[in-house]
């Protein structure tokens, strides 16, 4: 008899027995898997860190910071997001201000590399490269071969590449690359670089997280203000924050709903505007509730998200975030 084969002269009973006792040790199975957290690490430089805001150190005691500098920044508002939606996520950072993905490569990999990992985000320089702006050729190279890297230590790991934003004083500055042009331009070179180094480490790289775009939405849908140099339009954020470069917290906070919504699935809006991170860092309801509808808009318009917002609850007044680890 073949041993793998069904047992067809057994008595029903048993069999029900049997197929009972598989189903549970298989939900069992799969409750170890769901229960264990996954882990995911972050790779960029000060667009990830925070720099210019209050989100640089925030809940850094939540995030593991590989280069221990007291980083929470974005991967801590993204850790606050995923446990408010009940999801377990494991997450670390490794930064360093003002470098693109190459130096990581040149600098970083025995950090990198210790340990496996499910998901990895990443990003280059600002204008994806320092010394020729708007040339995607370092970002393609640099991304296939810590791609590489990553998929070499951890088989079937999740890359995604985050497209940054538009920055204002490349765009109204005399000395910026982007001078004259709209401030849409810059956003769109970035995509396109970020687009094909996507495409050029394909399959390790699944996609490209449209954090700038998200911004540009923000802009055209007059949540946000498109040129901070000629004054704030009256009911508009602020997404730069004081060097009109790095973000502002509003800035950070978008970009943190972005990657959220874009890793997990989940619609931006299911936190609710009444989200703990939002209120300790300063946000009002109406800013929160408007932040997170562009960032759905952005995702579902892309697919990458379904349409689930918070239901209506009893309306209750926004509270700190618990302590998370």
């Amino acid at each position: 008899m073949n041993p793998g084969a069904p047992d067809h002269s057994a008595p029903l009973t048993t069999l029900l027995r049997r197929a009972a006792a598989h189903a549970v040790l298989a939900g069992l199975i799969l409750g170890s898997a769901l229960a264990q957290a996954a882990d995911i690490l972050f790779i960029g430089n000060s667009f990830t860190y925070a720099a210019g805001s209050a989100v640089r150190t925030w809940r850094a005691d939540s995030v593991n910071d590989l280069n221990a500098q007291g980083i929470g920044g974005m991967p801590a508002l993204f850790k606050a997001f995923t446990q408010q939606a009940g999801l377990k996520y494991d997450v670390s950072l490794e930064t360093q201000g003002g470098v693109g993905i190459e130096w990581h490569l040149e600098n970083k990999l025995g950090v990198i590399g210790q340990r496996p990992w499910d998901v990895v985000v990443m990003h280059g320089y600002s204008t994806l490269d320092e010394k020729k702006p708007g040339d995607p050729a370092t970002l393609i190279a640099s991304t296939k071969r810590m791609a590489e890297f990553l998929a070499d230590r951890s088989p079937g790991v999740d890359v995604r590449l985050l497209a940054t934003w538009t920055r204002a004083d490349q765009t109204y500055e005399a000395k910026g690359a982007w001078y004259g042009k709209p401030i849409e331009a810059m956003g769109r070179d970035l995509r396109v670089g970020y687009d094909q180094a996507a495409a050029a480490a394909a399959p390790i790289v699944k996609g490209v997280i449209p954090v700038g775009d998200a911004w540009l939405r923000a802009m055209a849908s007059g949540v946000a203000d498109p040129n901070p140099y000629d004054g704030l339009e009256p009911g508009k954020l602020d997404l730069w924050t004081y060097d009109r470069y790095h973000a502002s917290t509003y800035g950070y906070y978008l970009e943190a709903l972005v990657v959220f919504g874009a890793i997990t699935g989940r619609d931006p809006r299911s936190l609710g505007n009444n989200e703990c991170a939002a209120f300790e860092l300063g946000l009002s309801t109406a800013q929160t509730a408007a932040l997170q509808q562009v960032a759905f808009e952005e995702l579902a318009g892309r697919g990458a998200v379904k349409a689930n917002p918070l239901k209506p609850t009893p309306a209750g007044r926004p509270m700190n975030c618990p302590r998370w680890h």
